[in-house]
């Protein structure tokens, strides 16, 4: 079968990432990645949760919106509807376990940082693309911090892959995304620890060897917007400390 926009099974998109566009945001990141393009900023705050309170740790918490027309059809702000709508609360929810996963809280001290993911553009893959910029906007706030010792355990990426025929394809578009058999979302360290995997059959069953090859899928295409994110950050190698025993991707 042929791709929505012609391109080979296991290609990404093209992509980009732009750190530091929000001068008043402590840490910030624009990704785009085909058509689709979200931004993310974060917020330093001397506060944390009241169960954190005296424990001499922070917190990593994230909202998660997109705007009116970043869809095909204008999409009403869910202030207008007084509360945001589960889809909101399931994304949000995923970007802040994914980011605190990867950070090492009591390098915070008692601060909290707020992520803000707003999609300006969407053509599928808003979930994985708010934890890759969510991660880069985090990163250049703890850089604001001049922290003791590196707040991250590796550097996180997430991507999304579909199971369509029997074939697996990376990355999916929106027009792919509403037609595969499979959808699966995959967040992982870059020596390809598992963060967060999200999957679900559409339209038939699949078994243990397909999920397999979407995972190997997915890590291939974490590799390369790893590198991408890298390339865009390069100071942010010194905020990272693998764990002993780790693999280099």
């Amino acid at each position: 079968m042929e791709r929505a926009d012609g391109r080979l099974p296991r290609e990404l998109r093209p992509v980009t990432f732009e750190v530091d566009v929000n001068a008043h945001a402590e840490g910030s990141c624009l990704m785009r990645i085909g058509r689709t393009a979200v931004l993310a900023t974060a917020s330093l705050e001397d506060k944390v949760p009241p169960f954190l309170r005296g424990k001499g740790q922070g917190w990593v918490h994230a909202e998660y919106g997109m705007l009116p027309r970043a869809t095909r059809e204008r999409t009403p702000r869910e202030v207008t509807r007084g509360r945001p709508q589960g889809r909101t609360q399931e994304i949000q929810r995923l970007i802040a376990r994914a980011l605190r996963a990867v950070t090492r809280l009591e390098v915070l001290g008692e601060r909290g940082v707020v992520v803000d993911v707003d999609v300006l553009q969407a053509d599928g893959g808003t979930r994985t693309a708010g934890i890759c910029a969510g991660f880069l906007a985090l990163m250049g706030a703890m850089r604001r911090l001049e922290p003791t010792a590196p707040p991250f355990v590796d550097w996180l990426g997430a991507v999304s892959v579909g199971l369509v025929g029997g074939e697996v394809w990376l990355d999916l578009c929106y027009d792919e995304d509403s037609t595969v058999d499979v959808d699966f979302n995959c967040a992982m360290t870059a020596d390809h620890r598992l963060v967060e995997v999200q999957g679900s059959a559409e339209r038939g069953l699949f078994d243990r060897a397909a999920l397999d090859l979407m995972l190997d899928v997915a890590a291939s295409g974490i590799d390369e917007l790893v590198g991408r994110m890298r390339a865009a950050f390069p100071e942010g190698e010194k905020y990272v400390q693998r764990d002993l025993g780790a693999r280099e991707p």
